[in-house]
């Protein structure tokens, strides 16, 4: 019988179990818990192959150094779309045949069934997650409803927690001050774009609290620091829904990404790490994972019907950025953008930080 063992990027240079035959890198914590549930143990029960997995806090490097030195352990990796671009490029990973993907449960061909840009030459998309704000119900019953809200101190007042980086908080400033998320990335790409966002910044850098890691949102919530904040929308659910705390999530103006799984070049296994992707990628495997975290999957299929939470009551579709409603103004992030502009743009949200 096949094995299947997911290892994590912590284990690269640490010789792997002989019977290991197959090895796939995650994430660990609650993702890396969602994705051995909704994924691999189901894949396991139908073909009858062994999965372990193993936590990893960044896959990517491993797949590079593994790839270049030419000693590659592992089969699949998670990783996210601005590495999977990379690493592809790069040359690193193998190309993944998008016509042999499923079809999606209501029999739509996987090229049409995918959200634009879940599909790639290297990955195929996991899930979609989103940098959004919540804020705290006890402090505003009623609630800001939209972008723009978030930078109105004076209908909502009270400290702004946001991420203390240039990507997601110039996107969010501009869709804010009126810009289409379509034009977004046009703007950014001129001089007086940029300007526009770093101003419209500016309107609430009195009262802005700095976060850095995801964890750190729901923190400044629960203890008052803030009365809103950007934050991933995968831990503002765990918080209210698994911790019963007052916050409430404002879709409007959110930012999503694609989390990829992608096949190093020159894995072991090649065939059938592109059989355990086409397994955990169909319409019923990204259903899976979507009933464990609310990060949301990236096919039309699968976004339909209800998706109950584990704990059996909670609908899940509210909660994840796909739903049609949640995507009504909301932007896809463009890793080749910030791969052409990361390094100039953070440089000057560091010399705007230090006014």
């Amino acid at each position: 019988m096949k094995k299947i063992l997911v290892l994590s990027t912590a284990l690269v240079g640490v010789a792997f179990a002989a019977q290991a035959d197959i090895t796939v890198l995650s994430w660990g914590g609650s993702y890396g818990a969602a994705q051995n549930e909704g994924h691999l143990q189901p894949w396991s029960a139908k073909t009858g192959n062994k999965v372990t997995m193993v936590d990893a806090p960044d896959p990517a490097p491993a797949v590079k150094a593994m790839v270049e030195a030419g000693n590659v352990t592992v089969d699949v990796a998670s990783v996210t779309y601005a590495d999977a671009a990379r690493l592809c490029d790069e040359g690193l990973l193998e190309p993944i045949d998008a016509a042999s993907l499923p079809a999606g449960a209501d029999g739509t061909p996987a090229a049409e069934d995918f959200f634009p840009g879940a599909v790639t030459e290297c990955g195929v998309s996991t899930d979609i997650w989103a940098n959004i704000y919540a804020y705290d119900t006890t402090k505003f019953p009623e609630g800001p409803k939209t972008a723009a809200d978030f930078f109105d101190l004076q209908k909502f007042p009270g400290k702004r927690g946001l991420i203390k980086a240039a990507k997601a908080n110039l996107e969010f400033a501009l869709i804010a001050d009126g810009v289409a998320p379509a034009d977004v990335y046009a703007t950014l790409a001129t001089p007086e774009g940029v300007d526009r966002a770093f101003a419209k910044l500016d309107t609430i850098k009195a009262e802005v609290v700095w976060w850095e890691a995801g964890a750190q949102p729901p923190q400044l919530l629960a203890d008052g620091e803030v009365v809103m904040s950007t934050a991933y929308n995968g831990r503002i659910f765990a918080a209210a829904i698994e911790e019963n705390k007052p916050f409430q999530i404002v879709w409007d103006g959110q930012t999503y990404e694609n989390e990829m799984y992608v096949v190093p070049k020159g894995a072991p296994n090649v065939e059938q790490a592109m059989d355990y992707i086409r397994f955990a990628t169909s319409t019923e495997g990204l259903r899976s994972q979507a009933a464990l975290i609310s990060y949301g999957p990236p096919r039309k299929s699968a976004n339909v019907d209800p998706i109950i939470y584990k704990d059996g009551k909670t609908e899940m579709g509210p909660h994840l950025p796909t739903a049609e409603v949640n995507m009504a103004n909301a932007l896809q992030t463009s890793a080749e953008f910030w791969v052409d502009h990361d390094a100039e743009f953070n440089e000057r949200f560091q010399a705007w930080l230090s006014q």
